[in-house]
């Protein structure tokens, strides 16, 4: 059996462990700033843990209170983690609310000269609505990931082994506690550990989800990149290819797009190539697959879809796009786009579709320019 204070001193030194590991992993790397609230929120913990560890030994009630404030300001800066983690808007207001009258309780019962007992039954109990807060946060998306929801279900035994072994025992130094109670705080301890290592998880799964888009989507008009656009547009063609279905290719190009930014600046083209996406987006299917191959140039992959139906979709986009509001920053510039539309044979390579798509564009753009063009029919083998 150990007693609390010996308890108190290995949270202590854990939390700070904890916090110093982590800020060796944030150093010298882009991480989200919800982990760096969460680093300095287990930092202040620990630190008051061990001042509460220590306060024995000095004038009774001074050092209790200001470890008091800084550990319920640092659980506080965990809930605010992962409030910014999550995107939560003015949860900083709310965080306030609580934490200042969790100050004014503990001011309030260290000037009526509440006993070190009474000091951690109060505590605990703030600590515990901060932890259940936390848990609120993480277990509120009716769709969470499972990794989310177990670190929400741990906050919340969490929450409850803190409310046990400091509520329940007492924090007065040198008790010893139950074997019951060892039990407690051993789990209490390790659920502590799980809570940060969880925390840490979220944000790594967060930041590879962003790596992945960011390999995969154009940043700028939130479209598959080039490469990305060849592996799906590929392996629908394959698919297709399998069941036996039509498979058809557009080649898109934003019409006088040079003079555009020539005119009005490169931003000003930015927010063209974000309009037509925007469009694009509100007219395809869920399915279809579309990506920006470099500057004003698109293809447009539709599964399932016969030349008749590519023939109204590419139509439908056309009239779309010339009916989009008119850039702010152009307002003589009226966006119009050509297409080239042809059918991907069975057997065909996604490049050699894509080269009669292309030659199906420069028709389109030769013959006047927003319209569609239809291709050429894939050559047969002798």
């Amino acid at each position: 059996m150990i007693d609390i204070q010996t308890f108190m001193l290995a949270l202590g030194v854990g939390n700070i462990a904890f916090a110093l590991l982590m800020a060796g992993y944030m150093r010298g790397a882009d991480n989200s700033p919800a982990l760096g609230w969460w680093m300095w929120g287990r930092l202040s913990i620990g630190l008051a843990q061990l001042c509460w560890w220590i306060a024995p030994q000095f004038e009774p009630g001074l050092i209790e209170a200001l470890s008091a404030c800084v550990w319920v300001a640092g659980v506080a800066l965990e809930v605010g983690a992962n409030c910014l983690f999550f995107g939560f808007r003015r949860w900083r207001q709310s965080l306030y609310l609580f934490t200042l009258p969790g100050w004014v309780a503990i001011g309030y019962a260290v000037a009526t000269g509440a006993s070190r007992l009474q000091l951690t039954e109060l505590i605990s109990f703030i600590i515990a609505l901060f932890v259940f807060g936390a848990a609120v946060v993480l277990l509120r998306p009716r769709k969470a990931p499972l990794l989310q929801r177990l670190i929400g279900v741990n906050n919340i035994l969490y929450a409850l082994a803190i409310w046990t072994w400091l509520g329940v025992e007492g924090g007065n130094p040198g008790t010893t506690m139950s074997p019951v109670m060892d039990v407690a705080c051993l789990a209490s301890y390790l659920l502590m550990i799980v809570n940060g290592f969880g925390f840490l998880l979220l944000c790594k799964q967060k930041d590879d989800a962003l790596m992945r888009s960011l390999a995969t989507v154009d940043s700028l008009t939130g479209m598959l990149n080039r490469r990305a656009f060849f592996e799906r547009a590929d392996s629908a063609r394959l698919l297709a290819l399998r069941l036996r279905k039509p498979i058809t290719l557009l080649m898109l190009d934003i019409d006088h797009f040079k003079q555009l930014n020539d005119g009005y600046g490169h931003a000003c083209g930015d927010r063209a190539l974000q309009a037509f996406a925007d469009t694009a987006r509100g007219v395809l299917r869920e399915h279809d697959v579309i990506g920006r191959l470099g500057g004003e140039e698109f293809a447009l992959v539709l599964p399932g879809t016969a030349l008749e139906g590519a023939l109204e979709a590419a139509e439908r986009l056309r009239i779309a796009v010339t009916e989009a509001p008119v850039l702010d920053c152009a307002p003589g510039y009226r966006m119009t786009v050509s297409i080239g539309v042809v059918t991907i044979g069975a057997g065909e390579e996604l490049t050699a579709a894509l080269a009669r798509a292309d030659h199906a564009l420069y028709a389109a753009k030769t013959g006047g320019r927003n319209r569609v063009e239809l291709g050429a029919p894939m050559l047969r083998r002798a």
